[in-house]
This record gives C-alpha cells, structure tokens and sequence, in this order.
C-alpha cells in the first residue's frame, strides 16, 4: 500500500536528485535535497487538510488532483509564480523575468523578496479564513472543548469570521507594513498589503462559496442515491460509494489549488534563505511537493481522519498558525525551522489525543477508531 502510493514520488525523487548531481553536481544536490525536506515539513498539516476534502470527490476528480494538480503545485507554485512575481515586480515580461533569473540569481531573490508583504498578505488572510470558518462551526467532536464550545456559540454571528480577518488586515497593513516602511526606509507597502489581502479574501469567498453551493445542490441527489442504494442492498447487489463529482468536485479542486498556493507562499519565499537558483528551488519544492500529494492520498486511503478524529482540528490550528506567521512576517523574519516546528507540534498533539480517545472508547466498549462514534468525552491536551 505504501509503495503503490509513494512510488511516483520516489521514482522522482531519486530522478531528481540524481540529475540535480549530473546537471549542477553534488552541491545542488544537496541543496535540492534540503529544500524537498523543508517542504515535506511545512506543508503536512497541508496534507491533513487536503485529505478532509479529497475523500468528498469521487475517484475521478482524486486522479486529476494527483495529475493535474501535481502540474499546478510543482511548475505552476514552485516555477511559475516566482518568475510572474517577478516580472510585475521589474515591469518586464516573463521572458526577461527568466532571463534575470539565470543572468542575475541576486537581483532576482531581491525583486521576490520586495513582494513577500503582497504575498504574506494574500496568503495569510485566505488561511485565516479556513481557521476562522472551521473554529466557529459547530461540531459534535470537539478538541480543546473549553476553546471550541464559546467559539461556536460566538460563530453563530453572520460574518464574523470576515470581520475579524479584515480587522486583522488592518491592523497588519498599519503596523507591520508601516513599521518595515519606517525602519528600511523602503516604499509605503500598506495599500499592498490591503489590497492583496482582500483579494485573499475574496479569493477565498469566491471559491469556497461556489463549492459550498454546488455541494449543498447536490444533497437532495446524495439522498436519493442513498435510499437507491438501500434497495440495492436489499436486493443483495454490490454498492460502491460515489464522492463528489461535476461542478461541485471542480470547485472543491479549485479551492484545493488555492489552498496548496497558499501553504507554498512561505515554501518559496523561506528557499531563498538556502539558494537563489531558480531551477534548484524548483526541483527541491517540486519534489516536497510530490509527497504532500501522495501523504494526501495515502491518509484518504488509509482513512486516518476517521480512525483519528482530532488531526483535522490540529491541522486547521496549524493554518490559524501560519496564517499569522505570514501576517507577522510582513515586518520580521520568522525563521521556517519555526514555522515547521509548530504545525508539526500541534498535529502531534491532535494525534496524541486521538490515540488517547481511542483507548478510551476501547475501554468503554465502544470500539476504536471510529469518527462516526459519539464523542461524549473531549479529550484535550
């Protein structure tokens, strides 16, 4: 089961890296080497996350978002959007901005760096979104319940989780950018920063809205499936379960691909701290980036979600994390030994509890490992 799933990301790693040591030799390899584990460790609390809403979509829509997807992740996130950045940066075109990569690696870190508080800003106010909207749900299983319980009464207020991530993108064009303006003497970016941070925002409403919509349309078919499927059991027939699909699929995969955009933000931008060369950055990230696809399509398989409840809630206080790291990081420098460290801590702490509330279940006869038991207890940390 694990080599069916990793084997694609193996086979490219070892590809990878060895043309990294015949192309460039031993020290982009190395490098190459480096930036594939810094993207693995960045981005597992992405993969937990990807995995709640991969097992929505049918098996269809799962292979174009390890096909596809993987497309879009790799070129796109890790080639592609540091060269656009670039080149609206410079005012050149695409072309150019590559040429400036190959011809002057420097000038070239310099002009992505230059738009870290546009790229913070959008980024962190789309995680923040997915954080806000998943603490004020109400959930019948809950983590930290002395958090979540007053959480979820105040998530009953229409809008709130906009107010509030708008107040905090106020508060950081204000402060951070202002402050980074004041202590670099580098140009005013506080219209930015607000700007970029509301088209987060609404990127976010946009997406997220239209795939919600799609997916609540289709419930009345989901039921009338189901009642088909019922007879069919009756009937002794064979019942497959059916995920997502259409346009409610598609949009839940443009949402996957903003999200996966959203956790590589720092990805790219904390590589520069290691190397400068486009091509190493690109190899490195890509190949980080095939395991967090094939981890999302392992932890669906395996069902680890429903096996361990409380991954999902440590993953999202993970992108609560992240997203104000990004946010903070529009002034300071945080290093990304940090920001790995606390997503990995606060999932190993989700799934410490989750093992606990299976013992615990185990204990009272319920059976273990099932996320559609009853959780009257909430186990915290």
């Amino acid at each position: 089961m694990i080599l069916k799933t990793f084997g694609w990301s193996i086979a490219i790693t070892a590809i990878g890296l060895a043309f990294a040591a015949w192309q460039w030799g031993w020290e982009a390899f190395g490098i190459v080497l480096i930036l594939s584990v810094l993207e693995i460790s960045l981005s597992f609390d992405n993969a937990v996350v990807n995995a709640g809403i991969l097992k929505k979509m049918n098996a269809f829509w799962q292979k174009i978002f390890l096909t596809v997807g993987v497309l879009i992740a790799v070129f796109g996130m890790r080639l592609v959007f540091p060269v656009i950045i670039v080149a609206i940066s410079a005012k050149v075109g695409p072309i150019d901005a590559v040429q400036i990569a190959l011809d002057n690696p420097t000038r070239y870190e310099h002009l992505v760096t230059d738009a870290h508080p546009a790229i913070a800003s959008f980024g962190g106010m789309f995680l923040l979104m997915i954080f806000l909207d998943f603490i004020f749900e109400e959930r019948e299983i809950k983590w930290l319940g002395w958090l979540e319980r007053p959480l979820a009464k105040l998530g009953k207020i229409d809008m709130l989780s906009v107010c509030i991530a708008l107040i905090l993108l106020l508060v950081s064009a204000l402060t951070f950018a202002t402050a980074a303006h004041t202590s670099t003497g580098h140009a005013d970016k506080s219209g930015t920063v607000l700007l970029a941070g509301v088209a987060g925002l609404i990127t976010y409403l946009v997406v997220g809205g239209l795939s919600g919509h799609f997916e609540n349309k289709l419930e009345e078919d989901e039921e009338r499936e189901e009642e088909e499927a019922e007879k069919a059991r009756a009937e002794g027939k064979r019942v497959s379960a059916v995920g997502l699909a259409g346009k409610a699929a598609f949009f839940l995969f443009l949402y996957l691909e903003v999200l996966d955009a959203s956790f590589s933000f720092d990805g790219v931008i904390g590589a520069f701290a290691i190397t400068n060369q486009i091509f190493w950055m690109a190899l490195g990230l890509g190949i980080g980036a095939m395991y967090v696809r094939s981890l999302t399509v392992y932890l669906v398989r395996q069902g680890t979600l429903d096996d361990y409840v409380y991954l999902e809630h440590g993953a999202h206080y993970a992108i609560g994390a992240l997203s104000v790291i990004l946010l903070v990081t529009i002034q300071y420098q945080i290093h990304e030994i940090i920001t790995g460290l606390v997503g990995i801590v606060l999932i190993g702490l989700s799934f410490w509890s989750s093992v606990r509330r299976n013992k615990a279940l185990e204990a009272a006869g319920e059976g273990a490992g099932s996320g559609d038991a009853q959780d009257k207890t909430t186990l915290s940390v």
